[in-house]
């Protein structure tokens, strides 16, 4: 009797899941809280996590630094009273290092352009501003557009020769006028032509999650619309900030970005997504409709 009992605790008790259980600098990790009864709290990366309740069980989106050194990170949380901690293994993602050429408006716009600039970023602050709130989807995300990429997140990029940056988003290639989807559930918060993304798109997806799609020839959506995972938003073009016609797909989790392909690997219905790997990434796989595409030059996120 006394066994039986003691057994039922155990199986009871709280435990945590890690999605995946390997990342990289700049991933998303899916935190899963498995038999607490209330919302739990909890830290990764020493930031703060915020839960939602998906069935039996509370999740949470962990945004990783891209400077984030690699080692062993600790995940603490604070389920019912019981503390409870699993260790997420972060890998060296080694970023490549990029040399690129843009016009030099760019690099220094004169005073009236620098007005607008500040002016599109307090839009996009506003955007940004949504207040947590569960998931608006259910199932996992997709490519806005699947063909080859011509710039990874994480790219250590140099421009012409003289300011470096890091890129934050993945581009995707392809001719002006191709169809652009949204790469999951949500709900359009800003439309606009920007200086730096020029014609963008951002979608709001709850969870704390936003995808962002730069560089648009045409946009098909209003503010406050809701999409559909695969609804197209608009047309892939050469606004803005860039060297060739592509989409900068950036995606935004708890206020910092993070790299689309580790979003792409969560298999949110089965609350699971494969271990990471260490290095350079590998070219993600194009279908053979879009395969033989030539990338073109990428551009860098503002």
């Amino acid at each position: 009797m006394l066994a039986s009992l003691v057994a039922t605790l155990l199986l009871a008790a709280p435990a945590v899941e890690l999605a995946p259980p390997v990342a990289r600098p700049g991933d998303a990790v899916l935190v899963r809280v498995i038999g607490a009864a209330e919302e739990p709290r909890g830290t990764a990366a020493e930031r703060p996590l915020v839960f939602w309740q998906e069935g039996e069980e509370w999740r949470a989106l962990a945004a990783l630094p891209s400077e984030l050194a690699p080692g062993t990170i600790p995940v603490q949380i604070d389920a019912r009273g019981a503390e409870l901690s699993a260790a997420l293994e972060v890998v060296d993602p080694a970023f490549p290092v990029r040399t690129l050429t843009v016009a030099k408006k760019f690099l220094a716009p004169p005073a009236a352009v620098q007005r607008r600039i500040a002016a599109d970023r307090k839009a996009f602050a506003r955007a940004f501003a949504r207040k947590f709130a569960p998931p608006l989807f259910q199932d996992r995300f997709d490519w806005p557009r699947r063909a080859a990429t011509s710039g990874r997140y994480g790219d250590q990029r140099t421009f012409n020769g003289e300011r470096a940056s890091v890129h934050y988003g993945l581009d995707v290639t392809g001719p002006v006028g191709a169809a652009i989807a949204a790469a999951n559930d949500g709900e359009v918060v800003l439309v606009r032509d920007a200086y730096m993304s020029g014609q963008t798109v951002v979608l709001w997806h709850g969870a704390a999650v936003f995808t962002t799609y730069f560089h648009l020839s045409r946009v098909d959506v209003k503010v406050g619309q809701r999409l559909r995972r695969g609804e197209v938003l608009g047309a892939l073009g050469a606004s803005g900030r860039v060297t060739g016609p592509h989409l900068h797909w950036g995606v935004k989790v708890n206020g910092l970005y993070v790299d689309p392909e580790s979003i792409l690997g969560i298999d949110f219905p089965a609350g699971t997504a494969p271990p990471r790997r260490a290095g350079p990434p590998e070219p993600p796989a194009a279908p053979p409709e879009t395969a033989t595409e030539v990338p073109v030059e990428p551009t860098a996120a503002p």
